[in-house]
């Protein structure tokens, strides 16, 4: 399955939700907002969210700092 994040191109296997693109990614215990063809998903619909060939996705986490 070939899907977009952040602009790059990426062939994935085993993904089914955004919740497991996130643990894949790395980010699943962070505070993230993520963008399906330009709509915002609620965190709570991530585990039903599927994820499809040729969905483009837009990831924004968050850095703490001062």
């Amino acid at each position: 399955m070939n899907i977009t994040i952040n602009g790059n191109d990426h062939t994935i296997e085993q993904i089914k939700t955004i919740e497991d693109m996130l643990t894949q990614l790395g980010l699943g215990e962070k505070l993230v907002i993520v963008e399906q063809n330009r709509q915002i998903i609620d965190r709570v619909a991530y585990g039903q969210t599927v994820v499809r060939d040729n969905d483009t996705f837009e990831i924004v986490h968050f850095v703490g700092g001062g």
